[in-house]
């Protein structure tokens, strides 16, 4: 790529780490006369694109200066001591693992930014909103990017509160409800996971990730490890979502506003499958290895009841919503992940990171079209979006009766239908998307899971765990079906088709999704060799 010192590389990750905190501070002070333009609101707005802009650029060059030849090694590193008593280091770095979901995350703020300038949800001041992106922006990326165990669990948690507000004031209906409902789940998950992580520091005597992972568990007897196991993973879980944990995410994001449910999705998510790779798969390998199969279990029930739970939600009379339907498709998305994970094998481990990173741009772009939907027709309820028109008849035995025709978005706004259809058709896997990898990948990864594991248990995983792809594929259709196709599309009343803002914050996600899928080599080229040394213990 190009040539970048150390020093440069290491004020770039602190960049993007601290970055975004600065900007949410200046974006609460009053703007400079200058920069005011027509309204302050405005002028808050285009700070965010500027900060989110700004940040992902430097993620940008970050990337061409990561050394591509050794993505197993930790780069751009940074190690200051910080509370010297707890041994607590400012410890931050990226390998080929944390590199791309800091690029993900980059990305989708700053769409989420740009959407946001052009389209702002109905709320209070755009300064608390803008705020409260970076805040989130800042708390994500630091996850990533952090490699102490204390830093981690500050880092996973920040992001809560700002996510807690964006649904609270900015977000719709039963807004309150869904927001408590988010911040207690997760917070109860997050107290456990404090002690795991606590156990793991005081009986190694290190919070140094790096260091733990090189140790891989030697320091640690088997009891300690399961213990540690079970806490880490209940706060992780809930972050993910894995069922039965996974109660909150569907009202949060039916309530939350469009940029809230792009991020929630598209990055959030990924935290606490991110933590399973970087801390539990290498620090914890025998509590791993006696937890695997359980969670494998948990994953596949998660990929079937979301399946089932979007097809009862896709069905007519059902009084589904569009919101929701793709949140209980994440569930899904993520078992394939969590089953990926729970393999212990490179194959298994690269398929869960690669559906990580697909499933941020498919689903974020998906939540952008609902969201865009929304405001052309006021609903994303599917049987009032595919209401027929009362003069539509099925003419039989001279009788007439009304059709469940579809909405015709294809013939109302072509632009918006396709790219609906092509969200959907990633979504489901087809090959040649981003979509298809990685669940291929953590299939391949359970048919041949570590040594150790009980592969009869694991092929029986995987089987169940491939028909939920058949699954996928009758709810995602359906939901075409009803949404883009029906009757007399060529004479269908017209909607607003996509703004040149809305392409300007969906072409990224598209085109991504598309080199994903023709190009996978890209991102496991950079996975697959940090994976191996991760499982290895720290060794090449």
């Amino acid at each position: 790529m190009i040539d970048i010192s150390e020093s440069v590389m290491q004020f770039l990750l602190a960049l993007i780490v601290v970055g975004p905190l600065l900007g949410a501070a200046a974006a609460l002070l009053p703007a400079p006369p200058g920069l005011k333009g027509k309204s302050p609101d405005q002028a808050v707005l285009r700070h965010g694109v500027t900060v989110t802009g700004v940040i992902l650029i430097a993620a940008i060059v970050l990337t061409l200066g990561f050394d591509h030849d050794h993505p197993s090694k930790m780069q751009a590193t940074t190690d200051i001591s910080w509370i010297p008593a707890l041994d607590v280091r400012i410890h931050l770095g990226i390998d080929g693992i944390s590199l791309p979901l800091l690029v993900l995350t980059a990305l989708l703020t700053f769409l989420c930014a740009l959407y946001s300038y052009f389209k702002m949800p109905k709320g209070p001041s755009p300064k608390a909103f803008v705020a409260l992106i970076l805040v989130l922006e800042s708390g994500t990326l630091a996850t990533f990017a952090v490699l102490d165990l204390i830093l981690f669990f500050l880092a996973f948690e920040m992001v809560l509160i700002p996510m807690y507000f964006l649904i609270a004031r900015w977000g719709g209906e039963q807004r309150a409800r869904a927001a408590w409902k988010f911040i207690l789940f997760t917070l109860l998950g997050s107290v456990v996971m404090l002690l795991g992580l606590l156990l793991i520091g005081l009986k190694s005597g290190t919070f140094d990730m790096v260091a733990l992972a090189s140790d891989n568990g030697r320091g640690l007897s088997t009891s300690v490890q399961v213990t540690a196991v079970l806490a880490i993973g209940i706060g992780l879980a809930v972050k993910t979502p894995m069922w039965p944990l996974h109660s909150w995410l569907p009202d949060a994001h039916t309530a939350a506003p469009t940029v809230g449910s792009v991020l929630l999705a598209g990055v959030l998510l990924k935290m606490g499958t991110y933590g399973f790779v970087r801390i539990l798969l290498p620090v914890t390998p025998d509590g791993m290895r006696t937890f695997a199969p359980y969670l494998a279990a948990f994953a596949v029930v998660g990929i079937i009841y979301g399946s089932l739970a979007c097809l009862a939600l896709a069905r007519p009379g059902a009084k589904g919503d569009l919101k929701r339907l793709i949140a209980y498709s994440s569930v899904g998305h993520m078992g394939f992940v969590l089953l990926g994970i729970s393999t212990m094998s490179p194959t298994g481990v690269n398929g869960a990171l690669f559906a990580n990173i697909a499933h941020g741009l498919i689903t974020g772009l998906l939540f952008f079209l609902v969201g865009a939907l929304k405001d052309r027709t006021g609903s994303t309820d599917l049987d009032a979006l595919c209401r027929p028109s009362p003069d539509l008849h099925l003419q039989k035995s001279g009788s007439a009766a009304p059709l469940d025709g579809g909405m015709a978005l294809y013939g109302k706004a072509p632009r918006l239908g396709g790219l609906l259809a092509f969200a959907a058709v990633a979504s489901l896997g087809l090959p040649g998307l981003a979509g298809f990898w990685g669940e291929m990948l953590a299939l391949f990864g359970a048919f041949k899971p570590a040594a150790g594991l009980s592969r009869p248990a694991f092929l029986t995983f995987m089987a169940i765990a491939a028909f939920g792809t058949l699954l996928t594929a009758a709810y995602m259709l359906a939901v075409v079906r009803r949404v883009c196709m029906g009757p007399h599309e060529a004479e269908a009343p017209k909607l607003a088709d996509v703004q040149g803002y809305e392409f300007a914050a969906w072409t990224p996600l598209v085109a991504l999704t598309v080199v994903g899928g023709l190009w996978p080599a890209a991102l496991i080229g950079l996975t697959d060799p940090a994976v191996q040394k991760l499982l290895a213990g720290g060794i090449q």
